[in-house]
């Protein structure tokens, strides 16, 4: 993976990120996934106005992206300095998440030596948005499961 599709630097890649484009990468082009979506995105775009999180800036955004193309030159040293990490680890993705393919998810869990991997079906790259609860009671029991 060297970057994002085409179709995800078009909706998120902008430094203001609208509701539509955060909806079509963030969640499932399905009924039930952009109802969840359309509702993390009022919590977002349009729910509390004080007591928020600062936003991130487009700073960190543009670093965030070069790490993804950094990391995602295949590099076998570096991918053999992941398997080398001992400790659980809990890997999560969207079964259609178009940003991160699930193949990575995959990928990385395969080269962890105790990995748990939770795919969340009908979902993109805002699976914990859309099933915040599971989500939640699936980073509990993993927690609780590692001590």
């Amino acid at each position: 993976m060297h970057g994002w599709a085409p179709e995800v630097i078009g909706a998120v890649g902008a430094p203001e990120t609208t509701p539509e484009g955060y909806l079509s990468v963030f969640f499932a082009p399905t009924d039930t996934s952009r109802e969840a979506g359309r509702q993390a995105a009022g919590r977002i775009f349009g729910g509390r106005t004080a007591d928020r999180d600062e936003p991130t800036t487009w700073q960190t955004r543009q670093a965030q992206y070069d790490a993804v193309c950094a990391w995602g030159i295949p590099n076998h040293s570096l991918l053999q300095r992941v398997a080398a990490i001992g400790l659980p680890v809990f890997v999560a993705a969207g079964d259609r998440d178009p940003m991160i393919l699930p193949r990575y998810s995959y990928l990385l869990a395969g080269l962890l030596p105790d990995a748990r991997l939770k795919i969340y079906p009908d979902s993109a790259h805002g699976f914990l948005f859309q099933y915040h609860d599971k989500f939640a009671a699936d980073v509990h029991a993993f927690l609780e499961e590692s001590n």
